[in-house]
């Protein structure tokens, strides 16, 4: 139903879906300052666990393995600069000098709002609590923070950020292949366009593929996010 909807949304409009994307950002980074705030409050009332997890994080790493670790750890973080490919998806969108000013306005935003996360996990929950909810620590992290009514909320804001992605993907999807068909590398019957200027052939494509996806792999959240890894990279390594 969510992938139906959105790409009826992309069908109605660019200016349209642009609107929604706001949106779904400013909810999102509202999200984000009322988590961090809590994360604050709770650690100047003295609940924390902070001082606790690093203390074990000391223990486990043997200096031998610090810079292995370290390693690994900026690796992970990588995760976080997800966004820069869904820029992308606008490109055609977009005035020249436009898309280098996206890339640095998300980059600023994950260096602020990534380690503060984090850190505001690592006070809030202990390191045996955190391990046990690694598929979805934030919604646990804001348990702890605000009780159910805080977990509800960052558990909302996740899906409408992941539909946000699955929004840019449909524009993305149409800016892609309308300029495949105009260089002719794809059959010219997908270039037709609406009154609002969507490709609702090259959509109604798309949204085919993403339930066939989703239908072979029986809605296997794993399977389904081995795929999303192997696009993923295959994006960043062409970026």
């Amino acid at each position: 139903v969510l992938l139906a909807v959105l790409a009826l949304l992309v069908i109605a409009g660019i200016q349209q879906s642009a609107k929604v994307a706001l949106a779904i950002f400013l909810l999102h980074v509202g999200t984000l300052v009322l988590f961090l705030s809590s994360g604050l409050f709770m650690f100047w009332q003295g609940q924390s666990f902070l001082s606790q997890n690093l203390s074990h994080t000391r223990e486990l790493i043997r200096p031998d393995n610090l810079w292995y670790a370290l390693y690994l750890a900026f690796s992970v973080s990588l995760l976080g600069i997800a966004g820069f490919e869904s820029s992308a998806n606008f490109v055609e969108e977009q005035k020249r000098g436009v898309f280098r000013k996206t890339l640095r306005n998300m980059l600023i935003g994950v260096a602020v709002f990534n380690p503060l996360v984090a850190l505001v996990v690592l006070s809030s929950m202990p390191y045996g609590a955190i391990v046990s909810a690694k598929d979805f620590v934030l919604a646990n992290a804001g348990f702890a923070l605000g009780g159910a009514t805080l977990r509800s909320i960052v558990a909302l804001d996740a899906l409408l950020v992941l539909s946000g992605a699955v929004l840019t993907a449909y524009i993305g999807v149409s800016g892609l292949l309308g300029r495949m068909v105009a260089d002719g590398c794809l059959p010219a019957f997908l270039e037709k366009k609406n009154a609002r200027g969507a490709y609702p052939r090259i959509v109604g494509m798309f949204l085919v593929l993403c339930v066939s996806i989703l239908l072979a792999t029986g809605g296997n959240l794993l399977s389904l996010a081995g795929v999303y890894a192997i696009a993923f990279l295959g994006v960043m390594s062409l970026f």
